[in-house]
């Protein structure tokens, strides 16, 4: 089932290997329809991996929730199951396969974290700015002048490239 009410989504699914594919390219269209095209990447890898934790350590059932919601600059991605454990952030070894997944939360995200639920379970959410970041100021250039002193400007400056020049006629008949 899916809701929307202007900037909120919310699916209800079983945390399935099939459904987690499902559910990612649902993530896509709603951030398209939102024109946050710049972010599916980073909110899918999110959704994956807080789905795959329901899929791998949520007891007693699956059954999750998935929850987008646009406030302002900050899109909010919350995954709800019924699991009152409090996932933990992990190292996992180099040849480690598993063990990664808030980790890559916390390296693609603006903040994260837990809301424990009580015996309802817990919400494991994420944030992601939807605000392009400021350009960077440009460094000044050193231009020397004519005089041969040097002087910063805030522009590239482009030096032209030499051209060739027409041959001059004169302009009298001799």
């Amino acid at each position: 089932m899916i809701s929307e009410a202007s900037r909120h989504c919310t699916v209800e699914l079983q945390a399935l290997p099939s459904r987690i594919g499902q559910v990612r390219r649902i993530v896509s269209a709603q951030l398209r329809y939102w024109q946050l095209d710049r972010l599916i990447d980073q909110a899918a890898l999110g959704v994956t991996e807080l789905l795959t934790n329901v899929h791998r350590h949520a007891q007693p059932d699956k059954l999750c929730t998935v929850e987008m919601e646009l406030l302002f600059d900050r899109l909010t991605v919350r995954v709800h199951d019924h699991d009152p454990r409090i996932p933990t952030l992990g190292s996992a070894g180099p040849l480690e396969t598993t063990g990664r997944g808030l980790a890559l939360i916390e390296a693609v995200s603006e903040s994260w974290g837990v809301l424990p639920k009580g015996d309802a379970g817990k919400v494991v959410w994420f944030t992601l700015p939807t605000a392009l970041p400021a350009p960077a100021a440009p460094s000044p250039y050193a231009v020397t002048s004519v005089f041969g002193t040097a002087t910063s400007t805030p522009f590239p400056v482009v030096e032209a490239e030499p051209r060739e020049r027409a041959p001059v006629r004169a302009a009298v008949p001799t």
